[in-house]
């Protein structure tokens, strides 16, 4: 549930943040140097090999630390006195690991600065807790114009920084592109493929390769939007060495069923480019959705819809069409007729009037319609409330399979 936009925030003395994760300390420590930190941000970045003091870049002659009890008694004091507990009460929001929006102004200032990976790592994890928090937060972050930038500076340097930091990168940058407007998306395509175009798909095809499914999801999701912009943008994604093949891979029937919808619905929005159509078809994408129609196993409507949405796509083309119909896909166009949705029904009949009557260049696919009782199923649709186009296609369809 978002945050109450009534709700009144304490503003928490600075001193009491950690340098490094700005929140509230828990466990305050000390090292060599007279800097304090919370003990879990600064073991970390001892664990992860670092030998400087993280605030004053400082390197140091020894990683031990010490409790600073007198500033955990002012903490506590601090706490008290405003009637929460920062170890676990709800308010303020920073108790609760939500960052304020000064907060957040900050840590942005500080991560267009920082060079090392653990201490942006951390930033960026409190970004994640602030965008996810509530709708106002994702409409704040999306009003910022140096955030895209700074995350596409971070995804597209993947190849000499940490892999995690482009991941949670792509994860802000697809929650915060939704609430943005058309020219949001065309500033983050431009960004990401004519400024930056190798690396970036380089991380996003490593967030799908090698991410969990969330990743994958939010990789694939990115794609789509900048894929949106333009013929040009289309293409050169679809010819990056690899997306095509993992994208494909992923709308397999033992796939997550919203990664399977995310994936055909970004191979949907590709496939406007008549260029980018012939290499689906080419890539054997045809053959995943005769799959997808034909198993037994229990699809989403949402899968089936853009399944049978992509094939009435392809099947525009020649060689789509020559796959469809050789491929036993036409049983699983029929299969689908009135047993999934309206909008699945009107793309299957779409898909049938293409091959029966606009070609014609197979005529093996009316014998296949009629032996798996596509023609019964047609004149049902006939007498249905389907779109008045689609009707008069089923009748054209119904007609060419009685000829």
């Amino acid at each position: 549930m978002g945050r109450d936009e009534t709700e009144t925030y304490i503003t928490v003395p600075t001193f009491f943040k950690c340098p490094i994760s700005l929140d509230v300390m828990r466990s305050p420590v000390s090292l060599c140097t007279g800097v304090t930190y919370d003990r879990p941000s600064i073991q970390r970045w001892l664990d992860g090999g670092n030998n400087t003091c993280p605030a004053t870049m400082q390197i140091l002659k020894s990683k031990d630390f010490v409790p600073n009890l007198t500033l955990q008694r002012l903490i506590k004091a601090w706490s008290d006195s405003v009637g929460s507990s920062a170890a676990g009460s709800p308010d303020p929001a920073s108790a609760r690991g939500i960052p304020t929006k000064e907060e957040v102004n900050e840590s942005l200032m500080r991560l267009s600065q920082a060079k090392d990976d653990e201490i942006r790592l951390e930033i960026l994890s409190r970004i994640v807790r602030f965008v996810k928090d509530s709708e106002a937060s994702r409409e704040f972050l999306s009003g910022r114009e140096d955030l895209v930038p700074m995350l596409v500076d971070i995804v597209s340097a993947v190849k000499t920084a940490k892999i995690k930091l482009a991941f949670i990168a792509i994860k802000i940058l697809d929650t915060i592109i939704k609430k943005g407007n058309e020219g949001d998306r065309e500033r983050l395509s431009k960004l990401m493929l004519l400024t930056n175009g190798a690396d970036c798909l380089t991380a996003i095809l490593l967030a799908i390769q090698r991410g969990d499914l969330e990743s994958k999801i939010e990789a694939v999701s990115v794609l789509e939007v900048i894929s949106s912009y333009d013929a040009k943008s289309k293409m050169m994604i679809a010819e990056r060495e690899g997306i095509l093949t993992e994208l494909i891979k992923s709308i397999s029937t033992e796939s997550d069923p919203n990664l399977m919808e995310t994936s055909l619905s970004f191979m949907i929005t590709i496939s406007k480019s008549k260029r980018v159509r012939s290499k689906l078809i080419a890539a054997k994408t045809i053959t995943k959705i005769k799959d997808i129609l034909m198993t037994e196993e229990t699809i989403s409507v949402a899968v089936t819809e853009k399944s049978l949405k992509l094939l009435e796509i392809l099947s525009s083309k020649r060689e789509g069409r020559s796959e469809i119909c050789g491929g036993g896909c036409v049983e699983g166009v029929v299969k689908k007729l009135l047993k999934v949705s309206t909008t699945a029904t009107e793309h299957a009949v779409t898909i049938l009037w293409c091959l029966c009557h606009v070609f014609k260049e197979d005529k093996t696919v009316e014998e296949t319609v009629e032996r798996s009782n596509g023609v019964t199923k047609l004149l049902v649709v006939i007498q249905s409330n389907c779109s008045p186009m689609v009707r008069q296609n089923d009748e054209t369809s119904e007609q060419s399979v009685e000829v």
